[in-house]
C-alpha cells in the first residue's frame, strides 16, 4: 500500500489568508471609474400581457445613459440545456419579479429613480400558481403563438410539461398483483433558497474590437462563454470571463440569469456597467430548489420484502426552465427506488410550469426531497409491518455492496439505536446513496527552474477549498511541498477546458486532470539534462456521464424531543454515517460533511420560501430562516472506508452527499417520540401541535 504523505492531510486553503483579510476579490468588488450602473424594471405581476413599455421619462434623467427592452434586443430565448427564457420579457411576463426593462445610469440611486420611471401598461391574465393545476391545462404559459423566433428546445405535447422522464425496471403491474401488501403515501416540500451569502453580480467590460470582458461569481465559465456566444452571434474568442471568487455557490452560480442584458446594456452604452442583486431580488427571481408532490406506492411480501415500487414526482418548475443545467431537475428521480433491491419499479418525474419563481438546482437536486418521501415512506412500511426500521432496510439492502449494510451498521451503533428512549424522545433513521459526479478538465502545469510549480485552471473557487485539492494532489505525486505551488484560475482566453463545479465531480474529474499533469511533468523532467527553463505540460482528463459507477453509501440518524404543549421540535443530535475513498484533505471533508448537515437540518425544520399567488413572502435571508450557530445540535461523524473511488489515490465526491436524507430521518424521529407522521415538509411546531391535539388520545399514550 502506497504510504502518502501530502494526501490525507488538513493542508491550509490557498486562498484562506485572502479570504480572512478581506484582500479576496468577489462579484460585487469589480469596478472602473467610468463604470455604469444597470437596475432592472421587474414585473410586480405573475402573469400578464404587455400591452407597451414607455420609457420616455427614465431616458429624460440626467446620467442615465441607456435604457433598453425587449424590442431592443434579437428576439431569442436561451438557457443552459432548456431554451425558454427571454433576456428581458417580450410579450408576456410569466412572474413576479421578471425583468422588462433595463437601465444603465452614472450610479446606483439614478438607475434605481430611472427604473421606477418606466411606465407598462400591463394586461393581467389568468394564472397557475401550483404544478397540478397547471397540468390541466386550463392556462398556459408557454403558447406556441409567442412570438419568439423558434420555440423553446424541449416543450412537450401535455400542457405546462417542462419535462418528463421515467425510470422503468420489470413489470410493475404484474408485481402489484401478487404483492401480499400495497402501501401508498404522498409527500410534499417546499421551494428554499440555496442560502448563499453572495448575491449575484455582475461586472462587463466592452472594448473598441468588440471583445467584451467579464467579472463574475460564476462556477462554470467555459460553458457560460458557450452560452452568451450563442445567444448573441458573437464569436467565443471575444468573451473572456473572468471568474471572481463565489460568496457560496450550493448549486446557484452556474446560472448567468440577468448577466445576458448587462452585457447588451454595455455593447449599447460602450461602457463598463456594473450590476449587483438585492437580496429581495435574490429571493424573488433567482433559482430557488424545487418543491413538489411525490407519492410512492409500494407492493411487499408478507415478510417485508419489497417486490414492486411505482412513484410520481411532480415538481414546480416555476415560470422557465433554461437555469437549470439540465431539462430535467434530477436524474430520473432515482432517488425514489433508494439504495435498495426492488426488482420491479416505475418513476416518472414530471416539471410543470407555473407562475411563480424558476426553480434551479440546489445542492443535490431532487435528492433531498426524493429521501425526505422515499425514507419516510420506508419508516411508514416497517411499522405498517411491525417491523423494527433498521431491521427492514437491511433486509432490503443492495445485495451487492457490503459497504451499505457497514454503513447502516456504524450510523447504528454510533447513535446507540437501540438505547431506550424516555417519553417525546424518539429517533430516527435514513439511509441512501450518492454517486460520483462526471465531466471534463484539462490542467497545465509548469515547473520554474527555481523549483517552483504554478497549476492553472479554468476551475473557479466556490468556496469548497477544490483548489487546494489540485495542489495536495500535485505535491503528492511529484513529492514537493505544497508550499512550493501556485494554483492560478485564468480566465476563459487563458485557461484550458474546464466543466466547471457541480455535480459531485470536481475533485473527481479536477483531481484526475491534475494528477495526469504531474504524472506528465515528471515524465519530461526525467528525460530532461538540465532544468535551467520553465517546462509546460497538459493533461486532459474526461468521464462521461454513465461512465463511473462510483457510490458513496450514506446513512444519518436522528434524534429529537417533541415538546407535547406547543408542538417544538428539537433536534438534539445528528450522526451520519460516509463511505469514503480516499480523504484528500480531512478538514476539508468534514466541512462539507458538516455544511451538508446544516443545509439538510435547515430545510427539515426551518426554511420555507413561501409564496403567496406567486409572491415571494420573503425579502432577506432572515426572514426565510436560515438555521444559525445557535439551532445546530450535536454532530457525530462515521466514516467507512473503501477503495474504489475514481479520483485520485481512490477519492470518492462528499459535497452533496451529507444533505440529502436529514430532513426524513427528522421527519422519522419525530414519528418515533410522538407518532405524529409529517409528510409535508418543513417540519414546524404548529403541524406537529395541530396533528397532536386533534387527537387527544396522542397526548395520552
Amino acid at each position: 500500500m502506497t504510504t502518502l504523505s501530502v494526501v490525507g492531510t488538513s493542508a491550509r486553503r490557498i486562498e484562506g489568508a485572502l479570504k480572512v483579510t478581506g484582500a479576496a476579490r468577489f462579484g460585487a468588488d469589480a469596478s472602473a471609474p467610468d463604470m455604469l450602473w444597470c437596475r432592472f424594471v421587474r414585473s410586480p405581476l405573475a402573469h400578464a400581457r404587455i400591452r407597451a413599455i414607455d420609457t420616455s421619462r427614465a431616458q429624460a434623467v440626467a446620467g442615465v445613459h441607456a435604457v433598453i427592452t425587449a424590442q431592443d434586443i434579437p428576439s431569442r430565448l436561451w438557457g443552459r440545456r432548456l431554451q425558454d427564457v427571454p433576456v428581458l420579457a417580450r410579450d408576456r411576463v410569466r412572474f413576479i419579479g421578471e425583468k422588462v426593462a433595463a437601465v444603465a445610469a452614472e450610479d446606483p440611486e439614478t438607475a434605481e429613480r430611472a427604473a421606477a420611471l418606466v411606465e407598462v401598461d400591463y394586461e393581467e391574465l389568468p394564472a397557475v400558481f401550483d404544478a397540478e393545476s397547471a397540468l390541466k391545462g386550463e392556462v398556459l404559459l408557454h403558447p406556441m403563438d409567442a412570438g419568439y423566433d423558434e420555440a423553446p428546445t424541449s416543450w412537450g405535447r401535455e400542457p405546462n410539461v417542462q419535462s418528463w422522464t421515467t425510470l422503468r425496471q420489470g413489470d410493475v403491474e404484474r408485481a402489484m398483483a401478487e404483492a401480499d401488501r400495497v402501501v401508498e403515501h404522498e409527500f410534499r416540500t417546499q421551494p428554499v433558497h440555496q442560502g448563499y451569502l453572495e448575491p449575484h453580480a455582475y461586472f462587463v467590460r466592452p472594448d473598441a474590437s468588440g471583445q467584451v470582458a467579464l467579472s463574475v461569481p460564476n462556477k462554470m465559465p467555459m460553458r457560460s462563454r458557450e452560452l452568451l456566444a450563442q445567444l448573441m452571434d458573437l464569436p467565443e474568442d471575444s468573451i473572456d470571463i473572468h471568474p471572481s471568487y463565489i460568496g457560496g455557490d450550493f448549486g446557484g452560480k452556474g446560472s448567468l440569469m440577468d448577466l445576458p442584458a448587462v452585457v447588451y446594456l454595455a455593447r449599447r452604452t460602450r461602457r463598463p456597467v456594473k450590476y449587483v442583486m438585492s437580496y429581495a431580488e435574490e429571493l424573488a427571481a433567482a433559482n430557488p430548489r424545487h418543491s413538489g408532490v411525490i407519492r410512492i406506492k409500494s407492493g411487499l411480501r408478507g415478510d417485508g420484502t419489497l417486490l414492486a415500487r411505482q412513484a410520481t414526482v411532480l415538481w414546480d418548475a416555476g415560470a422557465y426552465g433554461g437555469f437549470k443545467p439540465s431539462p430535467t431537475v434530477s436524474v430520473g428521480g432515482s432517488q425514489l427506488v433508494g439504495s435498495y433491491h426492488i426488482p420491479n419499479y416505475q418513476v416518472d418525474v414530471v416539471c410543470a410550469y407555473t407562475n411563480s419563481v424558476p426553480r434551479g438546482h440546489a445542492r443535490a437536486p431532487g435528492a433531498p426531497q426524493c429521501y425526505f418521501a422515499s425514507e419516510s415512506h420506508m419508516d411508514m412500511l416497517a411499522h405498517a409491518i411491525d417491523m423494527d426500521p433498521v431491521e427492514f432496510r437491511l433486509k432490503n439492502a443492495e445485495s451487492k455492496n457490503p459497504q451499505q449494510r457497514a454503513v447502516v451498521q456504524r450510523a447504528v451503533a454510533a447513535s446507540d439505536w437501540s438505547r431506550s428512549r424516555p417519553r417525546w424522545h424518539g429517533r430516527g433513521i435514513a439511509v441512501g446513496n450518492h454517486g460520483v459526479g462526471t465531466g471534463a478538465a484539462t490542467i497545465r502545469l509548469t515547473r520554474e527552474p527555481s523549483g517552483n510549480i504554478l497549476i492553472q485552471t479554468g476551475l473557479p473557487d466556490t468556496g469548497t477549498g477544490a483548489l487546494t485539492v489540485l495542489q495536495q494532489v500535485v505535491a503528492e505525486s511529484l513529492g514537493v511541498a505544497p508550499a512550493l505551488i501556485e494554483v492560478q484560475t485564468l480566465g476563459t482566453l487563458q485557461a484550458p477546458p474546464d466543466s466547471g463545479a457541480g455535480a459531485s465531480r470536481v475533485t473527481h474529474v479536477a483531481g484526475q486532470a491534475a494528477l495526469g499533469a504531474a504524472r506528465a511533468l515528471g515524465d519530461e523532467l526525467a528525460r530532461q539534462t538540465t532544468t535551467t527553463r520553465p517546462i509546460t505540460v497538459e493533461f486532459a482528463y474526461e468521464s462521461q456521464r454513465g461512465s463511473t459507477d462510483a457510490t458513496g453509501y450514506i446513512a444519518q440518524v436522528a434524534d429529537v424531543r417533541v415538546d407535547p404543549d406547543t408542538g417544538q421540535v428539537i433536534v438534539d443530535r445528528l450522526t451520519t454515517s460516509h463511505e469514503v475513498g480516499t480523504i484528500v484533505n480531512p478538514l476539508l471533508h468534514q466541512g462539507q460533511i458538516e455544511g451538508g448537515i446544516i443545509q439538510g437540518f435547515g430545510l427539515a425544520v426551518m426554511e420555507d420560501l413561501a409564496m403567496l399567488d406567486g409572491h415571494v413572502t420573503a425579502s432577506h435571508l432572515g426572514e426565510l430562516k436560515l438555521p444559525t450557530v445557535a439551532d445546530i445540535p450535536e454532530l457525530a461523524t462515521e466514516l467507512v472506508g473503501s477503495a474504489d473511488g475514481p479520483g485520485p489515490f481512490a477519492a470518492k465526491a462528499i459535497g452533496e452527499s451529507s444533505n440529502i436524507l436529514t430532513a426524513a430521518a427528522i421527519a422519522n424521529a419525530v414519528y418515533d417520540a410522538c407518532r405524529v407522521r409529517i409528510t409535508d415538509l418543513p417540519i414546524t411546531a404548529e403541524k406537529v401541535y395541530d396533528v397532536l391535539h386533534s387527537t387527544p388520545t396522542r397526548l395520552e399514550t
